[in-house]
């Protein structure tokens, strides 16, 4: 799997076929006992297999993770200094939390409510700008429909998007709600039992939903 600077990736498979692990291997959280993960920008090739999480991020690659994992007793702007004071966070916090609040209005409107008290969606948002405060280079985001509703789904995805067009940021998405990753991802890998079995770029036109189905099912492209 390859994710090029400036794209948006999504990783389709439905549960347990290894969305997570493979997304907690890019970020140490999980070692693989065969392959190689590495990060190549601005002319350096880093080995992150090994690294341990803290050093990954320190890397540029932040985790939005499932289920958010906000601290509900903090408020929004303590949510994202806390995510801030990280050592490659710390230099231009004031500037990042700016382009958070920037970004997100709707956080900077509920800076002072705890996080949780919040919505789903309005957390989800939450979580997405705490990583920002990381300043990353590359966001990984991990299943961020679950526990959402169809159309709550949409409005964070089609953030997501938006965030991804203005700032150029790399993102990969690992995420079940197949049609509306792939209406909003440039390129996608579907998994299944631990494999990439099928990709699906839109460089090579607009995506058909009969494809995804086909490609979810194992049945190869005619």
């Amino acid at each position: 799997m390859e994710v090029r600077e400036g794209e948006f990736v999504a990783l389709l498979g439905t549960n347990g076929n290894g969305k997570s692990t493979l997304l907690n291997t890019v970020l140490g959280l999980v070692k693989p006992t065969a392959g190689r993960v590495a990060l190549e920008w601005d002319g350096r090739s880093v080995a992150l297999t090994g690294l341990a999480p803290h050093a990954v991020v320190r890397e540029g690659i932040a985790i939005v993770p499932e289920g958010r994992r906000l601290v509900p007793n903090l408020s929004v702007t303590e949510n994202l200094l806390l995510a801030g004071s990280s050592p490659r966070g710390r230099p231009g916090i004031a500037d990042r939390l700016a382009y958070c609040f920037d970004t997100f209005p709707m956080l900077k409107e509920r800076r002072a409510q705890l996080a949780g008290t919040m919505s789903g969606g309005q957390q989800q948002l939450l979580a997405i700008a705490r990583a920002l405060m990381c300043a990353p280079t590359v966001l990984v985001i991990d299943e961020p429909s679950v526990g959402l509703a169809p159309i709550v789904v949409g409005q964070v995805f089609e953030a997501i998007a938006r965030l991804q067009e203005t700032s150029r940021l790399t993102i990969l998405m690992a995420e079940q709600s197949f049609f509306q990753a792939v209406d909003v991802a440039s390129r996608a890998y579907v998994m299944q039992h631990g494999r990439i079995i099928r990709t699906l770029d839109r460089a090579d036109g607009a995506i058909d939903h009969a494809e995804i189905r086909r490609a979810m099912m194992g049945v190869a492209a005619a």
